[in-house]
């Protein structure tokens, strides 16, 4: 099984997909950016954009979770914002066309808990550092909202092992208990927020 985590930038898919990852035995969590990252750094800064509209990162994306979904027995986690129809269908589509059980959730919140969590995420310097997922993140809201990108899970109200927890609920995955308590769990967040941190 695959579980793509979908939703803006600063939704919350990163720590929702290590959450999973650290109470579902067997599990792997495989990062469409790396693809991303990796064609940017083989390009002069000057010929870098958005890497999702090059075909080599859709192509890239598929033929790597193809790959895994074949090879490897547990379940698979990529956390990805992906709101263009035909990206999408590239993607998560064309996974599923080729025979995979594929479960698609979009993290949606409201657009001033997203810049919240984005503030806090920022390391002292705020929204500045986040400035490309706040020019994003209205048409996020809006494209992510439409019934192509369900199932939605909003997360306004939910803790991050809730959202976990009602992921693994609507694909009849099982967790285990989430014996962290609210320290420990905002450590953990800091050091995968740390460890997320590109330099490009």
């Amino acid at each position: 099984m695959l579980i793509w985590l979908n939703g803006p930038f600063g939704g919350g898919k990163t720590q929702t997909a290590h959450e999973l990852h650290r109470r579902l035995p067997g599990s792997v969590v495989c990062d469409p950016e790396e693809v991303g990252f990796g064609l940017h750094r083989m390009l002069p800064p000057g010929l870098r954009g958005d890497f999702q509209d090059l075909p080599a990162w859709r192509q890239g994306v598929y033929e790597v979770l193809d790959r895994v979904l074949r090879a490897h027995e547990g379940p698979v986690i990529a956390p990805m914002t992906v709101v263009d129809p035909g990206y999408f269908d590239e993607t998560v589509g064309r996974l599923r066309e080729s025979g995979h059980d594929v479960r698609h959730f979009a993290l949606l919140a409201e657009r001033a808990t997203v810049l919240r969590r984005l503030t806090e995420r920022g390391w002292g310097r705020g929204l500045k550092r986040e400035s490309f997922a706040v020019a994003k993140l209205d048409h996020c809201l809006e494209a992510l909202a439409g019934p192509r990108f369900a199932e939605h899970l909003h997360t306004d109200r939910l803790t991050l092992p809730q959202v976990a927890d009602r992921v693994a609920l609507s694909t009849g995955l099982h967790l285990t208990p989430n014996t962290y308590g609210p320290r420990r769990h905002r450590l953990r967040q800091i050091r995968i927020g740390l460890r997320h941190i590109r330099f490009l």
